[in-house]
């Protein structure tokens, strides 16, 4: 016979968001110190090292969004975020990938710099996942990710 579901006190995300929330903080210098922060603050966005489980490739929120929709109609995309108030959409992508990315208005973050995270079941209307991390470690490829932004480049300009 197996025991009983455990309270919703002792484990109040599902497990994905478990999963994920953990993926994340494994990025952390003290991931443990990390995950008991984000539960006494409410789960409020938090930043995060860079460089040690992804880098990111941040682009201007509408190119970055029409970007996201050719990426969407691939399987498994990969953990992509919105930050409304910077007006930025972030795509988490291998390490190493931001010291050789180049493009015309697109940042990188890579080793020795941070993004504010939210947490994957979060609420925040300014910073939210557009994709949530899964927690498996899948990330955005970088190579799908460049033809996605030709791609969104060609239609903001009304190529077709």
């Amino acid at each position: 016979m197996s025991d009983p579901d455990p309270s919703p006190e002792e484990h109040p995300m599902p497990p994905t968001a478990r999963t994920a929330a953990a993926w994340l903080a494994a990025a952390a210098p003290d991931p443990r110190a990390f995950l008991r922060s984000w539960e006494r603050t409410g789960r409020r966005p938090a930043p995060l090292p860079a460089g040690r489980q992804w880098d990111a490739v941040l682009t201007p929120g509408p190119f970055g969004r029409t970007a996201l929709d050719a990426l969407a109609r691939l399987p498994g995309p990969g953990p992509v975020l919105q930050d409304r108030a910077a007006g930025t959409v972030a795509f988490l992508v291998p390490t190493g990938t931001a010291d050789g990315w180049l493009g015309s208005g697109i940042r990188t973050l890579g080793h020795g710099t941070a993004l504010t995270v939210p947490h994957p079941d979060g609420t925040d209307r300014s910073l939210h996942w557009l994709i949530p991390p899964d927690g498996t470690g899948r990330l955005v490829d970088p190579r799908r990710l460049e033809l996605a932004l030709h791609d969104a480049a060609a239609r903001l300009i009304g190529l077709p």
